[in-house]
Parts: structure tokens; sequence; C-alpha cells
């Protein structure tokens, strides 16, 4: 007499705090090349909120144009987004905070979307302080259109064409304290760990929050020769500390020996602990920020980890005295005066 065993019950996928799955989280397959760094960053923002707990349609995810700006396809599909013209996502992101200051904005741009044509308004939504987690899939080349340099290209590298690059390029790190931004860290695509831990301390920080990624082309930048390839960026990498990052809803507790960690507090009561390594290094500090990036510019090095940290700094929807409803969801009858009051203004300019 034959007997069928009945199979297992499926197991059932692992969720987060708020019962959601990581597919929930996902997006669409990408389209990028194999082995790019931009799919790594996808795969720790898919993560970081997973691991925070934050619903996906409370994100507004925004890009403007090139490898790097198609990544929010392959994110949180769930969440509402806005693909803008070339350089112009800080511009969008301005509008997007403003709207709707309960959403979390986070933006994907590259090295030639903000560092070429869409440095000044960079420099613009630096200086205001928009809450905003500004992710620079940076990889010295414009992936789009061939593999030419970008101006983040370091002086001296050579581009898969031949052409040494004779000129500075631009620190978008240190572009960024210099424009006031509170939160400044740089990474590498390759350090997933890394990345995901500093995503989630910029979500819990108010304003603007950049973190300079270096992501390999491994189609036209990942040659000898390059600094912005895998084997230059693993050999030459030199982190800052160990991260940990602590959400404000887990039981905040932090143990380590006195001078070997500092931790540092984010504005939803949450922490991130630095872990000292080699280079002795307080991220509040400006000038030492800003000496530890010209250093690594001029030794071919590039330091990661949280760079520079100031969270006194106001937000641009606090500075404008927004209420504390969205504006987008203001009724019209609340955002636009009667005839009579628009009489009354007009006649106060006569």
């Amino acid at each position: 007499m034959s007997s069928t065993v009945a199979a297992p019950p499926a197991k059932a996928p692992k969720t987060n705090r708020l019962g959601l799955t990581m597919k929930e989280y996902q997006g669409a397959e990408s389209t990028l090349c194999a082995g790019c760094g931009h799919d790594a960053i996808t795969s720790s923002v898919i993560k970081a909120f997973y691991d925070l707990g934050i619903p996906p349609h409370m994100v507004a995810k925004l890009s403007g144009i090139g490898c790097s700006s198609k990544t929010t396809n392959y994110f949180l599909n769930g969440s509402h987004g806005f693909n803008s013209v070339h350089g112009r996502m800080a511009t969008i992101a301005t509008g997007a905070n403003m709207a709707n200051r309960h959403l979390v904005n986070i933006g994907v741009s590259g090295d030639g979307d903000t560092a070429s044509i869409g440095l000044g308004h960079f420099c613009h939504m630096v200086r205001r302080n928009v809450h905003v987690v500004y992710l620079i899939e940076n990889n010295g080349c414009y992936g789009l259109t061939k593999g030419q340099a970008s101006a983040t290209a370091d002086k001296g590298t050579v581009m898969k064409s031949g052409i040494t690059i004779q000129s500075q390029p631009v620190d978008l790190c240190a572009l960024a304290i210099e424009m006031g931004c509170g939160f400044v860290a740089r990474s590498f695509s390759g350090d997933t760990q890394q990345v995901r831990t500093l995503i989630k301390a910029a979500v819990a920080h108010t304003g603007a929050a950049i973190i300079d990624i270096v992501s390999p082309c491994v189609t036209f930048n990942n040659h000898e020769g390059s600094t912005k390839s895998q084997v230059y960026a693993r050999d030459h990498e030199e982190p800052l500390h160990e991260m940990d990052f602590i959400p404000s809803y887990e039981n905040i507790s932090v143990e380590y020996e006195p001078g070997t960690a500092k931790v540092v507090k984010m504005h939803d009561g949450s922490h991130i602990t630095l872990k000292k390594l080699e280079v002795d290094y307080d991220a509040h500090d400006r000038l030492r920020a800003l000496e530890l990036l010209s250093h690594a510019r001029e030794n071919n090095l590039f330091y990661t980890g949280l760079v520079y940290f100031n969270p006194n700094i106001k937000p641009l929807d606090e500075h404008m005295n927004l209420i504390d409803e969205p504006l987008a969801h203001l009724p019209e009858s609340r955002v636009r005066p009667s005839k009579e009051a628009f009489n009354s203004i007009m006649k106060s300019f006569a």
C-alpha cells in the first residue's frame, strides 16, 4: 500500500516592523551593464529602507538623466517618483520638499548630472538645506554617451580613449561642506555595509544629506589607469571609521571603550556610532574635514565614511515656517485668496 507525504508548508517570507517583505521595497529589473556599481547601491537602498521600516508610499524618489538616474526605477515601486531633465533633480527635490515635507525624499544623481550641467542647482539646493537624501553615483565618466570624462575625473586619470585628464576635479564633498551642508559622506559601491549604514543615517538627518559614492563603470572606466575602477578603489580606499546605526525605535545602548568611538545623535533620536580605525577623526570638525579631502586629492586616495556632520543647521522647510500640514494636501480655498482679499492686496501696491 503506497502513501504520500505532504510537503512541508512554505516558509513565510521575512517581514520588517511594518509587516512588509523585502519584495515590497524592490523595483523593476535592472537594465544596467552586468557588474555595474550602481546596482550594488540600489541593493543597499532597498535593504536600508526595509530595515528602517519606511512605508514605500511615504517616499519620493527623484532623478535626472544618466545611468545613475535610471536606478530609481529599480527600487521602491510603490513610492512616488519624478525623473527630471538633465541636471535639474536638485530643483525638483526642493519643490517636492516644499509641497510635502512629510515625505522622505531620496534623489539619485551622477557625477555628470550633478557636477556639470546641474552644478548650479546642486549648490543652491545645498545652501538652502533642502531635506533630501542625495546619492551621487560617481564613476568619473559619462556612461550613456560612450565614456567621456566627467568633471569629477581625477587629474592624471587615463581614460579608456587614451586621453590623460589634466584638469582639477570637482570634489562634491568639499563643495557641499563649503556651501553649508550638515551631512556629507563618501563611500564605495563595493562596501555595501558602509553604504547601507550611511543611507540609514542620511534618512534620519534633517536637511540635505550628501553621499558621494564611487561607483565604477565596468564598460568605460574600469581599466588600468582609471582612479574610479574597482581595483583602484579597493586599493586606495581609507575608511575613517566603522559604523553602526541604531534607529530611534530600538533600545539605544552603545558600549565602547573611552576614546575609541564617537556617538552621533540624529534629529529623530536615532544614533550612528563611529568607531575609530587608523585615523583619529572627528566628523564635527569642519576645517579638519576640508583638510582631509584636500589631502585625499593630493595623494590620490579617497577616505570613506561620514566626513562631516553638523546637526545645528535649520532645514529649508523650517526656515520658511511652513505649516505642519503638507501644502499639497491643502484645498484650493486655503491656498487661493478670495476676490476681496486679492483686491485688498492689489490696492496696497497702488
